[in-house]
């Protein structure tokens, strides 16, 4: 079985908001392959964090894949603006599409973004089985590893069950977790099946985030299959 390539995604929400375009530029020459960015409405989860302005501004100053995670309650509404801001990829909540999720990852699809599905602690991996095996799939799955909302939470093992249950059914997919990853969390979560890591303060607040880095990937990659 060939396995899925470790992605690196530090969370922008753990960085010098004062300083993104340059906090951007230090991530990507540090090693990482993505820049998680948290766009939270203040309604799906008590936190106000960034928006469409925020997004597009940092577009200006960088290639770097923008993996954006949307805690809102209407996710249909920021497709067209988060395309045109340049997101590279959105990833909607599976508890409040349960009734459009066709209709919304065409719409992300059409706008050039790649679709992606995350679930709570609180809701059953199942719920996001038929966006995984649709005609027209989900790309990735996010496991939240802390109840979304807020940074610098702790990470949540048995969530891990999860991540198993994905990488039995789906072996190619794309599997993140986002919340409480880093060096002493990571080897649980590679050996469950993760292969897209999110990590903030343990990367932001590290004295070298470069080695953090290094250290997640190297174990994603210690975790897959032989081919």
């Amino acid at each position: 079985m060939v396995g899925v390539s470790p992605k690196i995604a530090p969370s922008m929400l753990s960085s010098d908001f004062a300083n993104l375009a340059a906090e951007a530029k230090r991530m990507i020459d540090l090693g990482a392959n993505w820049l998680h960015m948290d766009i939270m409405d203040g309604h799906f989860v008590p936190n106000l964090t960034i928006g469409a302005p925020v997004i597009e501004s940092l577009r200006k100053h960088t290639n770097a894949y923008l993996d954006c995670h949307l805690m809102v309650t209407n996710p249909m509404d920021y497709v067209d603006q988060m395309a045109k801001a340049g997101a590279s990829g959105f990833t909607f909540h599976v508890e409040v599409a349960k009734e459009n999720w066709q209709e919304l990852v065409e719409k992300i699809k059409s706008a050039g973004m790649r679709p992606g599905v995350a679930l709570k602690p609180g809701t059953p991996v199942e719920q996001v089985y038929p966006l995984v095996e649709g005609t027209n799939p989900v790309e990735m799955v996010l496991v939240m590893t802390v109840e979304p909302g807020f940074g610098g939470q702790k990470f949540m093992p048995n969530m891990m069950d999860k991540v198993r249950a994905l990488r039995n059914k789906y072996p190619t997919l794309d599997i993140e977790v986002d919340g409480g990853l880093g060096p002493s969390t990571i080897d649980a979560a590679a050996a469950a099946g993760a292969n897209c890591i999110v990590a903030g303060s343990s990367v932001f607040g590290a004295p070298e985030p470069g080695d953090v880095i290094s250290l997640l990937r190297a174990s994603v990659k210690k975790a897959q299959p032989s081919t």
